[in-house]
């Protein structure tokens, strides 16, 4: 199953280099092999947090660099935007530094930018999210009443994370932040394969939330959800005290992964590009910094 998503930087339709395929489809694919390693195997892997542990260990140790060269060559990494080279480790490499110029940020205070590298969604109105005829269910996915009657009626923008992206995650604009609050659960892939068959994977993997008051955004929520491998998501703000555009929030270590932002009712106006890509099914993969949508006067 081919995954495309619109390169925002050149409006091109591209098919995405998936890390782990093998594996992904015989976890989320179709087939009567696959149907059973869901049921009888998967459910392990996923609900046991030891096995992420484990396997994220493994790439902290000096032996996993020799992973590095073959990853960078295969997913086409550019090392000449890395802030540093000396990694350690495989997951040092993993979350790595970038030279501030590497990715400009939006200055315009009324222009929200983008919190990620990663392929975007965008979705003006929350009920436009369904997928395969199933709604996500935003009480589940929050765990609060109050926050889902709030957001329900508002706006929606989704970023998955590659393994082969940049895996710093920064505000999108000026604010003071909560403190992120857990809420724990599974480890399964947010990769498109996964949630076409299973979209409530978003409403019960792992995942922190974060609000940030702003003057021009409202209060948005800012919810980090873990994947498959990714068994710490690290946060490396200080809650309650005011952040500008483009500071880092935090990072998560070896694996895929994806942000979700939430917005009030008439807040953000998403740009044009992305809402056009999302009504045709497509993702846009874009770079952190780079618009997302205006502020609604």
């Amino acid at each position: 199953m081919e995954i495309n998503y619109i390169e925002r930087s050149t409006g091109e339709k591209r098919v995405e280099k998936v890390y782990g395929q093998r594996a992904l489809m015989l976890s989320y694919g179709d087939g009567f092999v696959s149907w059973l390693f869901s049921r009888l195997i998967l459910p392990i892997f996923v609900h046991v947090p030891f096995f992420s542990h484990l396997y994220g260990s493994l790439q902290k140790r000096p032996s996993s660099r020799k992973k590095i060269a073959p990853f960078m060559e295969a997913f086409g990494v550019d090392s000449s935007e890395f802030a540093s080279t000396n990694f350690q480790s495989f997951n040092d490499f993993f979350i790595r530094k970038l030279k501030p110029e590497a990715r400009p940020i939006a200055q315009d205070p009324n222009v929200l930018a983008m919190p990620a590298d990663g392929r975007y969604l965008v979705y003006p109105t929350f009920d436009q999210f369904v997928v395969k005829g199933k709604q996500f269910n935003i009480f589940d996915f929050l765990q609060s009443r109050a926050d889902g009657n709030r957001y329900g009626e508002g706006s929606m923008a989704i970023v998955r994370l590659c393994p082969s992206d940049y895996h710093r995650f920064h505000f999108p604009c000026d604010g003071i932040p909560s403190k992120a609050r857990l809420i724990n659960g599974p480890l399964y892939s947010v990769n498109p394969i996964a949630l076409r068959k299973r979209i409530s994977i978003l409403a019960e993997n792992k995942r922190m939330i974060t609000e940030i008051d702003t003057e021009r955004f409202g209060t948005i929520l800012y919810i980090e959800i873990g994947a498959t491998n990714v068994g710490t998501i690290r946060q490396t703000y200080t809650p309650d005290k005011k952040v500008k555009k483009g500071e880092e929030k935090g990072y998560f270590e070896f694996g895929g992964s994806c942000i979700v932002l939430f917005f009030e009712k008439g807040r953000i106006l998403f740009d044009d590009d992305l809402i056009r890509n999302t009504e045709n099914g497509l993702e846009t993969r874009s770079n952190f910094g780079q618009p997302l949508g205006r502020a609604v006067r």
